[in-house]
């Protein structure tokens, strides 16, 4: 049975009249009367009583009817659906994230994205950088959020913004009365390394830059996620190199002041997603990062 069918057998079923019918369908009277003849033949049953003024329903046809209205429900909200979705009005994305990340950034660009297509469910993975390759590539999640991405031929990264860094300080350390702090001011100081990853990342940075400014690293503690970072420093193991985000985290005892490094201003944040993915909903969570991004070069 087809739609167009079950379209026609409700006028008729309504209109009991084979014209009023086919005028209603706006179709001519003898096409509507083979297609319901059809539609008995397939079913192998009668579906209307011909009568001198039109026709009655038989009790196969008061079945039909009685399932048709909803069948017609379902197919135009099937209908519907696929429509959003294909506008990508609909649907889900899966989103990877990261430690730092999701103290400000991250956050509002989902609050931004959900706003725009309220009906799209927000699925949130949090996953290491090496973990958000993997299921990118596996079809896991839709897009990943991290910092210095390695290149990949099947992979494209968005730049989402470059972020200035801060040293965080328990708050009895010399180095809290000064309003900036150098990497020489750091030299020897025992110091917490985050993330601790095999791609290179922040830690990575902060080595470049001890090294090329000739001061000694002193590494106390390595560890895996910024707020084992910062509470490590709330409890005096030692100072941290962090994103500006990173500030938000108030630990009690923890200070923050401005990095002042002539080879580590800032690092990157970006999103990395499928090269060959045509998903629309993609395309629109792409397109608000962009206009995030233009935003926050402009301030």
């Amino acid at each position: 049975m087809e739609l167009r069918q079950m379209r026609e057998f409700l006028a008729l079923a309504e209109e009991r009249n084979f014209r009023r019918a086919a005028e209603r369908l706006h179709m001519a009277q003898p096409p509507l009367t083979r297609q319901i003849r059809a539609l008995e033949e397939e079913l192998g049953t009668a579906l209307f009583v011909r009568t001198p003024k039109g026709v009655e329903l038989t009790e196969a046809g008061q079945v039909l009817l009685d399932e048709v209205p909803n069948l017609l429900t379902l197919a135009g909200r099937a209908k519907e659906r696929t429509q959003l979705a294909g506008k990508g009005m609909i649907g889900r994305i899966d989103v990877g994230i990261f430690g730092s990340g999701v103290l400000d950034v991250i956050p509002r660009l989902l609050a931004r994205f959900h706003a725009e297509r309220p009906t799209v469910e927000i699925e949130l993975h949090h996953l290491s950088k090496v973990q958000q390759i993997e299921a990118l590539r596996d079809r896991r999640i839709t897009v990943g959020f991290n910092r210095l991405f390695p290149r990949e031929p099947d992979l494209v990264i968005e730049t989402v913004l470059r972020e200035r860094l801060v040293v965080g300080l328990y708050k009895s350390h010399r180095l809290c009365e000064q309003r900036e702090i150098t990497v020489r001011d750091m030299d020897g100081e025992p110091l917490i390394l985050y993330p601790n990853s095999p791609l290179p990342g922040l830690a990575q940075q902060v080595a470049s830059a001890f090294h090329r400014e000739g001061a000694r690293m002193n590494v106390a503690q390595s560890v895996e996620d910024v707020l084992t970072c910062v509470a490590l420093v709330a409890g005096g193991f030692g100072l941290c190199i962090a994103t500006e985000s990173t500030a938000s985290l108030q630990l009690p005892g923890v200070v923050y002041r401005p990095l002042n490094c002539r080879f580590l201003k800032d690092i990157e944040l970006a999103c990395i997603h499928r090269r060959d993915d045509p998903s629309p909903i993609l395309a629109t969570f792409i397109d608000v990062v962009r206009a995030f991004s233009r935003e926050w070069q402009g301030r």
